[in-house]
């Protein structure tokens, strides 16, 4: 049942506000926020904190101060409540012991394990469920999430800087030093940290380790750093290269071997004629729900061309190479513009999944 109650949307409101407050630290589980209200007044809040945590439901209810109120009051949530026990016990269990009458939720939750068996269980327990509440604005809070249960791969965000004369790099000789031709200023690489910071894994190919030698890391931002991803099928990158340095997670994908150790595991490409298709059944098989990537033109514009992408960021300098690598086309794509530091930023998003 839909509701469009004004203090409905107002809580369901408040509950994306709460959400957010664990953006960085809930992955690969979406971001959840409750409100408990009682007689129009908030009893209880919480929010899904940490990944293995309890959930934002059996936060609210456990900042209620007099569990009484709880029999006859309304629980605002932003998705459905589990059913299941994974790292913590179904929250649907502890809504109906507490005897909560009402239930307000967002989005269904897409994942197998759930989708539509808490409403479902909430409904026989005699439960009052209004459901579809914002459900755009739930849907577009979790969308990274969504994305990794209904597509089966992660949510792709696709980012390069290019010169004003439209190439992402010079083209380098044997002589040239290994290092980034820098297009964008120091405050736009410390915007890129962000969002390496936001994003779970990080890939780029081999020609881009050889020719810039990357770290891949948010040093310069607060954050995790993100699973290091390398695409290097005959595996000749230097071992000298910062990625084997061993100081975060790192994922090399090679036709020739399959190794573990301690931050650095060699995974054996399993389909030589869908490479691509091949890794984003590693990732959804390993949970990895979000991918930044920073590769070359050849791995950024085959991943455009399979349609394995979601958002573009694409910074536009002001130098000119006049000759070089022509950076990828999106010729389909919403788009929308920014300017940061003297810097334009295109922001595109893949039609087909919006």
């Amino acid at each position: 049942m839909n509701s469009t109650i004004p203090e409905d949307i107002k809580y369901m409101q408040r509950c994306i506000e709460l959400a957010l407050n664990g953006a960085l630290y809930v992955s690969p589980n979406p971001m959840v926020g409750c409100v408990i209200v009682e007689n129009g007044k908030i009893i209880g809040e919480g929010f899904h904190q940490k990944y293995g945590d309890p959930h934002a439901e059996v936060n609210a209810i456990n900042t209620v101060k007099n569990p009484e109120l709880l029999k006859k009051s309304t629980l605002y949530v932003n998705l459905e409540p589990c059913a299941h026990h994974g790292k913590t016990p179904p929250c649907t269990d502890l809504i109906i012991q507490k005897k909560i009458p009402r239930v307000v939720i967002g989005n269904m939750d897409p994942n197998k394990q759930v989708a539509g068996k808490g409403i479902e269980k909430l409904k026989k327990s005699g439960c009052e469920i209004y459901s579809g509440i914002m459900e755009t604005e739930c849907y577009n809070l979790n969308k990274i999430f969504f994305t990794y249960h209904l597509k089966k791969r992660p949510y792709i965000i696709l980012k390069w800087a290019e010169s004003a004369d439209g190439f992402i790099d010079k083209i380098r000789d044997k002589e040239d030093p290994v290092g980034p031709n820098w297009i964008t200023n120091e405050k736009c690489r410390q915007l890129v940290h962000k969002w390496r910071a936001e994003c779970q894994a990080i890939m780029v190919g081999a020609n881009t380790v050889k020719k810039d030698n990357p770290q891949l890391n948010v040093r310069s931002w607060p954050g995790n750093d993100p699973i290091r991803v390398i695409i290097d099928k005959n595996l000749d990158i230097p071992e000298s290269s910062v990625i084997y340095n061993k100081k975060q997670p790192t994922l090399v994908f090679t036709y020739n071997k399959a190794t573990k150790e301690k931050n650095l595991e060699f995974v054996k490409i399993e389909d030589k004629k869908d490479i691509i298709g091949s890794i984003l059944k590693e990732f959804y098989k390993r949970q990895i729900i979000s991918l930044f990537v920073e590769g070359g033109t050849k791995l950024l514009q085959e991943l455009i061309n399979k349609g394995f992408w979601d958002e573009a960021r694409v910074f536009k300098g002001n130098i000119n190479f006049k000759k070089g690598i022509e950076a990828p086309l999106i010729r389909h794509a919403t788009r929308c513009y920014e300017t940061i530091f003297n810097t334009q930023i295109v922001h595109m998003y893949n039609k087909s999944v919006i």
